[in-house]
């Protein structure tokens, strides 16, 4: 399970990563904002992601850790894949906005079912999953960079939507009851 919890980490810090250090590019290249404009994806990303940490504990009380982690994944590809299909800066921006929702609750999610692991010390546990969460958040940039350079930064993004993906069907694999 520990292994589980690391790579939905590894998931969603690879795309808040993305986030934190490609969305102003992707404003100015794929959607052609004039250069005022180039933080207002970022922005909008930040804030719904703070505003989706506020109000994640209600809703994960409501339909458990799991759903909400399926939930999220979903949010994030379909946020990301917004922003791919329609580069448009109201399109664009929404899609930002849904990832900011996406990832909000996610690593809070793991880091507390990491410590309540039975397998594993929680402090173990935890350093499992932030271990891997972080070599996400690290890595996941200079990927983007890579793939960008070799085709395009919209194509970038979709593949970073397929990782976003990843962490609803991650979640799937864990167990009912969290």
């Amino acid at each position: 399970q520990i292994l589980k919890l690391g790579a939905i980490a590894f998931a969603c810090l690879l795309c808040e990563g993305t986030m934190f250090d490609w969305s102003g590019v992707y404003f100015k290249k794929a959607v052609q904002v004039p250069a005022s404009l180039t933080g207002l994806g970022y922005a909008a990303f930040m804030g719904c992601m703070a505003t989706g940490r506020f109000m994640a504990d209600k809703v994960v009380m409501r339909v458990g850790s799991r759903l909400m982690l399926r939930g999220a994944g979903f949010l994030i590809a379909t946020g990301l894949m917004t922003a791919v299909l329609f580069p448009t800066i109201v399109a664009a921006t929404i899609g930002f906005m849904l990832v900011g929702f996406g990832v909000s609750s996610v690593v809070p999610l793991v880091y507390s079912q990491a410590g309540r692991s039975t397998t594993l010390q929680p402090g173990q546990a935890l350093a499992m999953v932030s271990t891997f969460g972080y070599a996400g958040f690290l890595s996941g940039p200079p990927i983007i960079g890579f793939v960008a350079e070799a085709t395009n930064l919209r194509w970038s993004f979709a593949m970073v939507a397929l990782v976003g993906l990843s962490t609803s069907i991650l979640a799937g694999a864990l167990p009912k009851k969290k």
